[in-house]
This record gives structure tokens, sequence and C-alpha cells, in this order.
């Protein structure tokens, strides 16, 4: 039985077959990291970011991404494929180097489309013109809101708002661009109300997919202070579990889930230990779902 909406399903009802994600890094900044907001970045932001970090590496867009095509193709017998700039911000800088990325992206074989992902407060008009104007076939924004609330976000040091994601989000929606939104559960000073204001608000917004997340405690971060010195306590598995599902069951039906739980980098994580291990994660969200019969969007019909 299919209790939410993933985006394995709805890429399969799109295409008839299955298309994987590649990440890429582009060598994007962030305002949040380079002084323009902060050079703290959030607060639980490695610095390296997320992603493969192979610009770095000297590895060019097409480069990684036949290297990664190939990969997919052997281990998931995968034939189409998303572009996903995954590292940093990827609508942050000028107009010029984004048209250069996305032009050497359209030349990949075997595109699906692309995915990018950035801030809310990195795109504009221009951008987003920009974007629509290579006509992928399939284009998502994936947006990072990590909580609706505005005394949560300045915690975190998040340095936009959330007006700001709103504006995003309906200035892409006039472009028919699909938004996914990032969120993350376990905040400081957050509690499970917390995170259900997030999904309804977001539920009243055209977005069409989530990333759901844990916190986590990466080395080398704000957080990994808090951390040692006993400021912050990351939740359990079986809180986590609990908050996850009772968002699924208020999260709009039609919005397609990118993914239920954080995937820290090797050599990364600090805490909780839980966070490390994916396979333990989603078999326990499964087992929740199904003991709970929880199904999306149940509780939104009920009312």
């Amino acid at each position: 039985m299919q209790r939410y909406l993933s985006l394995n399903t709805y890429l399969r009802q799109q295409f008839g077959q299955r298309v994987q994600k590649i990440p890429l890094d582009a060598n994007f900044s962030c305002p949040n990291r380079d002084g323009t907001l902060s050079t703290q970045g959030c607060i639980f932001c490695n610095p390296k970011g997320s992603g493969t970090n192979l610009s770095k590496h000297g590895l060019s867009l097409t480069e990684q991404y036949l290297l990664f095509q190939e990969k997919f193709k052997r281990k998931y017998k995968a034939k189409l494929f998303l572009a996903y700039l995954q590292s940093y911000s990827n609508t942050y800088g000028p107009l010029k180097k984004i048209k250069s990325v996305l032009e050497e992206i359209r030349k990949f074989p075997n595109l699906a489309g692309i995915c990018l992902g950035t801030r809310p407060d990195c795109l504009n008009l221009e951008k987003i013109q920009l974007i629509n104007s290579f006509n992928f076939k399939e284009v998502w924004l994936e947006l990072g809101l990590q909580s609706s609330n505005d005394n949560t976000l300045k915690i975190i040091n998040r340095g936009h708002t959330a007006k700001d994601f709103v504006n995003a989000v309906n200035l892409a929606n006039k472009y028919n661009i699909k938004i996914c939104a990032h969120v993350i559960a376990g905040l400081p000073l957050e509690n499970k109300k917390d995170f259900l204001r997030t999904i309804h608000f977001l539920n009243k917004l055209p977005i069409h997919g989530i990333k759901f997340h844990n916190i986590y405690v990466c080395k080398n971060t704000v957080l990994a202070k808090w951390w040692k010195q006993k400021k912050f306590i990351p939740f359990s598995l079986e809180e986590y579990v609990s908050w996850l599902g009772e968002a699924i069951a208020n999260l709009r039906p039609d919005i397609v889930v990118h993914r239920l739980n954080g995937d820290p980098a090797p050599g990364e994580l600090l805490a909780p230990s839980w966070a490390g291990d994916k396979a333990l994660i989603l078999q326990a969200i499964k087992n929740y779902l199904e003991k709970n019969n929880i199904i999306q969007g149940q509780k939104l019909s009920s009312k």
C-alpha cells in the first residue's frame, strides 16, 4: 500500500520509467557564507556544504554527470536522469554564470530535467525567467525553508524570512516551475506543534514537493558547539518518526515527498548516532506508518 506520494512514484508517472537524480557541484557559493549576510552559515551547515564537492577536484559538470550516469546505469538500470545542482545556492551569483551552467546542462545525454538547490532570497524575476527559457521538461527549485517560524529562522542564522520564501514560491509558480520545500524537524526550541505549523504553512502555498530532514549535529558547525556545551540535545529516533508520521498525515496529498530523512556525509556526524543509519530510519518510518495506518493527507480530509 502506498502511504505517501514518493518522488520515485511521481517520476514513473511522468516518464513511464525510473528516473535517477545525479548530484552536481557547480562551484556556487552562499550569501550566508561569503559575508554578504554572514560568514557563519546556518548553525547546522557544514562549511563544506552538502553535495559531492567534486568541482574542487577539478571535474567539470559534464564530467560529473557522465561519471554518475555510468554508475547509476549499472546500479539502478536507469536510462533517464535529473541533473541536481545540489551544493550551496545555485541561483546565487551573476546571471551570466547561471546561464552558462544551464547551457552546459542542456547538452547532457538522457536528460529528463533539472533540479536547482537554492535559497528563497537568491531568486528574482530575471533568474526565474532565465530558468524558464531553457524549457527543460522537468524543472524543480529546491528551496530551503527549514521552518515557517521567523524566530526560529533567526536562531538558526538562516538569513531570510518566511515571507521571502512565500515571495519566491509565488514568483516561480507564475512560470509553472515546481517548488520542493526543505524542512527540518527538531530545530532548537521547536516542538512538534511548531513543526506541524510549518507543514500547514506549506499546504497553503503552491508547492509541489517536500524534503523532510531530521536535525543532526555535524562537525565544525555552530550547532556542534551548542551540543558540546549541552545547550542542544537532539531528539530520539522514536520522536522523529512520530513527528514525521504526524506531518505526513497532515500534508496535502498532491505534494511529492522527495525524501524522508537527512543524510550526513561520511565522517561529519557527531550526534545522534542513529542519524547515520539510513536503513534503520527508513524501516522505522515504514513500521510507524503501517502500525498507525497513516496515509498522506488523511487528517486534512477528516477536518
